[in-house]
């Protein structure tokens, strides 16, 4: 038999994937969009496009919607393709090119702003997404807490303020009492005197 027949089989090396960078999102266009424009290029795997997120006074986050109804606003997005050959071509091809050529398409004023992201994996976008939440939290979390002490602080002077206040009228009626009883004795004392004056004079 043949030595060469029995060797360990050649393994069909799998290609790197390639991951590009979109910094804007054209207006309505939602993921299955994106994938579809991009999988024109190659076969696209997964895909991540970043809400616009937008914080209320209550500290809570909303995505920000379009005026067309039920249509999310995407801020940023990453796609992956199957071949990194594949990314860096999309990237040169497509970027700082217009959306769309059709004059009525609602991205033809639009551009695309894409990079290709060198040595950049999956987990990576993972690990920065959970670091931008937890940042977002420590922020919401900071700034409640000032909000917190802003209110403490307002109370405590208000309530100062209130007793000050208090003090005040009530040392001012204090003394009008004090001022009022002093010319009230005054014609008691007056009085008082003539009648023993004129006890002695008798």
């Amino acid at each position: 038999m043949n030595s060469a027949e029995i060797g360990p089989e050649k393994v069909e090396k799998q290609p790197k994937r390639g991951i590009i960078y979109i910094s804007s999102i054209p207006p309505y266009m939602n993921v299955t969009q994106i994938r579809e424009y991009f999988g024109k290029f190659g076969t696209v795997g997964r895909v991540f496009l970043q809400i616009d997120n937008k914080v209320d006074k209550e500290g809570k986050i909303h995505g920000k919607k379009s005026k067309k109804k039920g249509t999310k606003k995407f801020s940023e997005g990453w796609i992956e393709f199957e071949r990194k050959s594949v990314a860096k071509k999309v990237a040169q091809l497509l970027n700082n090119t217009q959306v769309s050529n059709r004059k009525k398409s609602k991205q033809y004023d639009c551009l695309w702003n894409i990079k290709y992201l060198s040595g950049f994996k999956w987990t990576h976008l993972h690990e920065r997404l959970a670091y931008e939440k937890a940042a977002r939290r420590q922020k919401l979390r900071t700034e409640i807490q000032l909000a917190k002490r802003s209110a403490d602080y307002f109370s405590r002077n208000l309530r100062k303020k209130n007793e000050e206040d208090v003090n005040k009228e009530y040392k001012n009626l204090k003394d009008k009492v004090e001022s009022k009883t002093q010319v009230d004795e005054t014609p008691v004392t007056a009085d008082r005197n003539e009648f023993l004056g004129s006890l002695f004079s008798v």
